[in-house]
């Protein structure tokens, strides 16, 4: 009688742990699934203001170009085709050191959950510290 309450209370305990443990596990996918979509709406509202931005920008940058070789041509006497070349390329270093910059910075970027990598961990140091218990 007394080893089958003890069986029975061993039983309630392992069907508890498999409720909680899937709890558990539903609410770091959730945080994961959370912490993931604000991520993504970050870098979706910082994309879309890089892309407004960045057309305006071009768009006064050429007309600053086209001015910068009819400067050339009018002041410095230099045949179109010269102006246009020499502020093409330079324009085309400067593009390239800028886009290489850019790039660096995008690596940078921490896209990983760090608040659902952490929960694991500790999660994890837990199961751990009641299986040696």
């Amino acid at each position: 009688m007394a080893t089958e309450n003890k069986e029975d209370a061993l039983g309630d305990l392992l069907s508890q742990l498999i409720s909680q443990t899937s709890a558990l596990v539903q609410r770091e996918i959730d945080l994961a699934r959370t912490e993931m979509s604000q991520k993504v709406a970050q870098v979706s509202r910082g994309a879309r203001m890089i892309a407004i931005g960045g057309a305006l920008a071009y768009a006064g940058f050429l007309a600053i170009l086209a001015t910068a070789v009819i400067a050339l041509v009018e002041y410095a006497s230099l045949p179109w085709w010269v102006a246009t070349l020499a502020v093409g390329a330079l324009t085309l270093v400067i593009g390239l050191f800028v886009a290489m910059g850019g790039s660096r910075a995008l690596q940078l970027q921490h896209l990983a959950p760090q608040k659902t990598l952490q929960m694991l961990k500790e999660d994890a140091e837990w199961a751990r510290e009641r299986a040696t218990n």
